[in-house]
């Protein structure tokens, strides 16, 4: 009892010194109603840097995925045929809302962590939400797989074909839904769930035929067995190439443009391997897979990029966008892309393409000590140094760029040795002649 009387006067004084004042009391609440921070978040709000540069490329046009985005006025006229969808889920895994609603409801913490920033809706809205537009997501997946779940009346895949403006939203960074709140719900399906009937699969295949991807099947086994968070992550992982490796110091920021290269006499080759990541310069020529540019390839690199700057340690997408800003600074560049058929312009207007390509790098940050191209900048910037290449290239592309210059410089290398022999002969013909 005294133990506890002195230790009561000894705390006396301090109280009584620093007494709580309202403005402590009040900054007290307000630490303790910061919000949790989660490692689990993978959805993100696009940085201001990279959003600047085109806020349309980051900003659903049509449809609303998820809560980022959910009660805008100009989304609202797609609300109706989310709810039909809904309506078709429920009819064919014949199960009831009040199920339906807690199987959400069990998982709506989860699928609220995944969300970088604190999302205000409260438990019952977001859960109308995530319910809503996760069916929505399923019965795409499902209807461009099985034609037969198609009504004759969907205004999605039949006229007015809205389709074609809904599956650019479902790329974007802020309109995604975590990838096992789909899984889930795909379970309570009657298909036979398989390696080709899965939500990984299902989604694999429709981004890839969207995006004119090729070669992806390794892709598909590896995100099988491992986690994909959600759509785009689905995205970057068909575009990451199989065999992963470590990057290396760059040791010069300055990398050679294409008709730099074509300056030194590198000669170019579409690719073999279609995985973008594959660029190969060996003996003087250089590989570069196929890259088709149109305003659908720029949305999705732009959100791959911004997600890997939000999420991913190794920001692989940013150094292959980093790359070609560098192989790409004016519309000669594209013209001798296009030329060897390594791009393909839909655009058609080289300059357009080429200012395309130079915004994607727009915001981006580089990491020098760790960049996935390293020992090719290396390379080129090694060969276009050479004096040699330079020489032997000029004396290729001035003299024997066509057949009739070629033909030309070998008629007046002839010439000009007939005349040597013409004077050799003629030099050891006086020489024999006797002395007068």
């Amino acid at each position: 009892m005294e133990r506890k009387t002195k230790e009561s006067n000894e705390a006396a004084p301090h109280d009584t010194q620093n007494p709580p004042t309202p403005l402590a009391t009040l900054m007290k609440e307000e630490l303790c109603r910061l919000s949790t921070l989660f490692s689990s978040c993978c959805i993100y709000r696009v940085p201001k840097r990279l959003r600047h540069v085109k806020e349309k490329a980051y900003t659903p046009q049509v449809v609303s995925i998820g809560p980022l985005h959910h009660g805008k006025k100009a989304l609202k006229s797609m609300e109706e045929h989310k709810k039909r969808y809904l309506q078709d889920f429920l009819r064919r895994t014949n199960i009831s809302m009040e199920d339906l609603v807690k199987k959400i409801r069990d998982q709506e913490a989860r699928v609220r962590r995944c969300y970088a920033e604190t999302i205000e809706f409260t438990v019952d809205e977001f859960v109308r939400i995530i319910l809503v537009d996760a069916t929505f997501v399923i019965e795409i997946l499902l209807k461009t797989k099985f034609h037969e779940f198609r009504a004759a009346n969907d205004r999605l895949f039949n006229k007015p074909y809205m389709l074609q403006d809904v599956w650019p939203d479902m790329r974007l960074l802020e309109n995604q839904l975590p990838l096992f709140i789909l899984e889930d719900l795909f379970k309570l399906y009657k298909i036979q769930v398989s390696s080709k009937n899965s939500i990984i699969s299902l989604s694999h295949d429709w981004f890839k035929t969207l995006m004119d991807i090729e070669g992806t099947e390794d892709s598909l086994q590896r995100m099988c067995s491992s986690k994909v968070e959600h759509f785009v992550d689905l995205c970057r992982n068909l575009y990451l190439p199989v065999e992963s490796r470590d990057g290396g110091k760059l040791e010069t920021l300055t990398i050679p443009s294409i008709t730099e290269l074509h300056t030194a006499g590198v000669k170019f080759k579409v690719g073999s391997n279609p995985n973008i990541f594959d660029i190969r310069f060996t003996n003087g020529t250089l590989n570069i897979p196929k890259l088709k540019i149109s305003p659908e390839t720029e949305l999705t690199i732009r959100n791959l990029v911004a997600f890997e700057q939000c999420h991913c340690m190794h920001n692989l997408i940013n150094d292959y966008v980093v790359m070609m800003d560098r192989f790409v600074n004016t519309p000669r560049d594209v013209e001798l892309l296009v030329k060897y058929g390594i791009v393909e312009n839909s655009l058609g207007d080289s300059n357009y393409a080429s200012i395309l390509i130079n915004n994607l790098a727009n915001g981006v940050t580089l990491d020098a000590d760790n960049f996935y191209f390293a020992t090719l900048c290396d390379d080129l910037n090694k060969y276009c140094s050479s004096t040699w290449h330079k020489s032997k290239a000029n004396l290729r592309q001035n003299y024997f760029n066509t057949p009739w210059t070629t033909i030309s410089v070998a008629a007046a290398v002839v010439l000009l040795m007939l005349t040597v022999i013409q004077t050799v002969c003629s030099v050891i013909s006086a020489k024999q002649q006797p002395p007068r």
